[in-house]
Protein backbone atom coordinates (compact mmCIF):
# COMPACT_ATOMS: atom_id res chain seq x y z
CA UNK A 1 0.00 0.00 0.00
CA UNK A 2 1.20 3.51 -0.82
CA UNK A 3 1.12 5.79 2.19
CA UNK A 4 0.12 9.42 1.88
CA UNK A 5 2.04 11.47 4.42
CA UNK A 6 1.64 15.01 5.73
CA UNK A 7 3.39 16.77 2.84
CA UNK A 8 1.77 14.73 0.05
CA UNK A 9 -1.35 15.43 -1.98
CA UNK A 10 -3.66 12.95 -3.66
CA UNK A 11 -2.13 14.02 -6.99
CA UNK A 12 1.41 12.95 -6.12
CA UNK A 13 1.04 9.20 -6.80
CA UNK A 14 -0.54 9.90 -10.20
CA UNK A 15 2.27 12.29 -11.08
CA UNK A 16 4.87 9.70 -10.09
CA UNK A 17 3.08 7.02 -12.14
CA UNK A 18 3.43 9.12 -15.31
CA UNK A 19 7.18 9.35 -14.80
CA UNK A 20 7.40 5.63 -14.01
CA UNK A 21 5.44 4.71 -17.12
CA UNK A 22 7.54 7.02 -19.31
CA UNK A 23 10.73 5.30 -18.18
CA UNK A 24 12.76 8.28 -19.36
CA UNK A 25 13.32 11.89 -18.34
CA UNK A 26 10.41 14.08 -19.45
CA UNK A 27 9.46 17.75 -19.13
CA UNK A 28 6.49 18.89 -17.04
CA UNK A 29 4.42 19.53 -20.19
CA UNK A 30 4.54 15.83 -21.11
CA UNK A 31 3.50 14.81 -17.60
CA UNK A 32 0.69 17.39 -17.64
CA UNK A 33 -0.56 16.16 -21.02
CA UNK A 34 -0.83 12.59 -19.72
CA UNK A 35 -2.58 13.41 -16.44
CA UNK A 36 -6.36 13.59 -16.49
CA UNK A 37 -7.99 15.69 -13.79
CA UNK A 38 -4.78 17.28 -12.51
CA UNK A 39 -4.16 20.89 -13.49
CA UNK A 40 -0.95 22.19 -15.01
CA UNK A 41 -0.44 24.46 -12.03
CA UNK A 42 -0.71 21.50 -9.65
CA UNK A 43 1.89 19.52 -11.60
CA UNK A 44 4.30 22.46 -11.71
CA UNK A 45 3.82 23.11 -7.99
CA UNK A 46 4.25 19.45 -6.97
CA UNK A 47 7.34 18.54 -9.03
CA UNK A 48 9.80 20.50 -6.84
CA UNK A 49 8.22 18.99 -3.71
CA UNK A 50 8.66 15.47 -5.08
CA UNK A 51 12.28 16.34 -5.90
CA UNK A 52 12.84 17.69 -2.37
CA UNK A 53 11.68 14.36 -0.96
CA UNK A 54 13.79 12.25 -3.32
CA UNK A 55 10.98 10.71 -5.37
CA UNK A 56 11.87 12.59 -8.57
CA UNK A 57 15.09 14.20 -9.73
CA UNK A 58 15.55 17.18 -12.01
CA UNK A 59 18.04 16.06 -14.62
CA UNK A 60 18.20 19.12 -16.89
CA UNK A 61 17.87 22.56 -15.31
CA UNK A 62 17.89 24.37 -18.65
CA UNK A 63 15.03 22.41 -20.20
CA UNK A 64 13.37 21.31 -16.95
CA UNK A 65 13.42 17.55 -17.46
CA UNK A 66 12.62 15.23 -14.55
CA UNK A 67 12.77 11.49 -13.99
CA UNK A 68 11.65 9.15 -11.26
CA UNK A 69 14.25 7.94 -8.76
CA UNK A 70 14.70 4.48 -7.26
CA UNK A 71 13.06 5.88 -4.13
CA UNK A 72 10.08 7.00 -6.23
CA UNK A 73 9.79 3.53 -7.75
CA UNK A 74 9.97 1.98 -4.28
CA UNK A 75 7.15 4.27 -3.17
CA UNK A 76 4.96 3.22 -6.09
CA UNK A 77 5.64 -0.45 -5.32
CA UNK A 78 4.57 0.12 -1.71
CA UNK A 79 8.05 -0.63 -0.40
CA UNK A 80 8.39 2.57 1.67
CA UNK A 81 6.74 3.07 5.04
CA UNK A 82 5.17 6.39 5.97
CA UNK A 83 8.02 7.17 8.38
CA UNK A 84 10.47 6.75 5.49
CA UNK A 85 8.70 9.59 3.70
CA UNK A 86 8.32 12.06 6.56
CA UNK A 87 11.07 14.64 6.94
CA UNK A 88 13.44 13.88 9.76
CA UNK A 89 13.24 16.11 12.82
CA UNK A 90 16.74 17.30 13.62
Amino acid sequence: MRPLVSWMTKSDPAILEVFEEAGIAIPPAVAEYNLVGISKSTVKRRLPVLVDHGLLEKVDDDRGYYRITDRGRAYLKGELDAEDLEPSED
